[in-house]
């Protein structure tokens, strides 16, 4: 059931060095009473939030009892990105206050004021894989097992052109969120993906295409759940992402690093594309981190980590359902 609990940050200084006196931040727990059971942190994508798990949680087949991130095993905690409008539309800060860097200081403090001394896994998806990367940096001794999908530790040029224009959308378009939202999507899936799902097919009294119709549905439904200002934070934190930037280089950023590297790709991903995490996972090999990269095999982009759910559980089981060692007898 959800319960929205809230805790505050004091004395919080931004990476554009102003400071707050106090920032709230919204977060909800899920499965075993906190202090009892290991702690995973799950960071939401851009248009989530802190409800992964329950009857509407947006990743229930992947978090809940019995399933592979177990709520019978696990305490389950997720924070609300502030500025993403989830249960409140009021408006804190300006939208480009804070970096990813911020976002992942103010959680891993947080963590730190809720009394885990260790979580056992950070994992997060796209935005929220980037928040996870750059805590792994910041807390180097924070977290066992570090599980960004569908993410990089970095937003790569293709991500800040994308974002560039999205934000030119937003900012003058007669129906921002509806359009912006409706150019994004194009991104999240693949031709092939489109392809199978419309194959050109008509519908409606107008005779408009499917895939038409379902762009225009994505760019309403946003508008229902985010207002302008909320999705402008979101973006500007998406392009915010790189951990190299208080280093000289990102091989210093990453010997930072302690957690167990598990990167998760998708193999059609048109966003964060694969090539760049496999060139990740190489470097962090090179400079002798623990790193495996696992992927995803799907016709539908980024989107995949919403949609396959059995290949993501299957990718996701040696860390949270890991076999036991069988005794042996001399």
């Amino acid at each position: 059931m959800e319960s929205l609990k809230k805790i505050a940050i004091t004395n919080f200084r931004s990476e554009k060095g102003h400071t707050y006196n106090k920032i709230v931040l919204t977060y909800q727990l899920f499965g075993k009473q906190l202090h009892t059971a290991p702690v995973v942190l799950i960071n939401h994508a851009l248009t989530g939030n802190s409800s992964v798990a329950g009857e509407n949680g947006w990743w229930n087949a992947i978090v809940g009892d019995h399933k592979v991130i177990d709520t019978t095993k696990y305490t389950i905690l997720a924070f609300d990105i502030p500025g993403n409008g989830y249960k409140s539309d009021e408006i804190l800060f300006e939208y480009d206050a804070f970096t990813a860097k911020d976002i992942a200081t103010l959680f891993g403090l947080a963590v730190q004021q809720l009394g885990i001394i260790r979580l056992y896994a950070a994992i997060g998806s796209s935005l929220g894989g980037g928040i996870a990367w750059e805590m792994a940096v910041l807390f180097p001794d924070l977290i066992q097992y570090l599980i960004p999908i569908a993410s990089d530790w970095k937003a790569s040029d293709w991500i800040l052109g994308q974002n560039k224009v999205q934000t030119q959308i937003l900012n003058n378009s007669k129906n921002p969120l509806h359009d912006a939202r409706m150019m994004a999507m194009l991104f999240y899936r693949t031709p092939v993906s489109f392809k199978q799902k419309f194959n050109r097919t008509k519908h409606g009294v107008a005779e408009r295409f499917s895939v038409e119709s379902w762009l225009l549905h994505h760019g309403k439904k946003l508008e229902e759940r985010f207002t302008l200002h909320a999705y402008k934070v979101m973006i500007h934190l998406l392009s915010s992402i790189d951990i190299s930037k208080q280093f000289n280089s990102e091989e210093e950023a990453f010997q930072k690093i302690k957690a167990e590297v598990i990167m998760i790709g998708i193999d059609s991903d048109l966003f964060f594309i694969p090539k760049e995490n496999i060139e990740t996972a190489s470097l962090l090999n090179r400079l002798g981190k623990q790193v495996s990269y696992k992927e995803i095999k799907s016709i539908h982009g980024h989107d995949a980590f919403l949609i396959e759910h059995t290949q993501l559980s299957y990718l996701l089981n040696e860390v949270f359902k890991p076999k036991k060692k069988q005794k042996t007898t001399n």
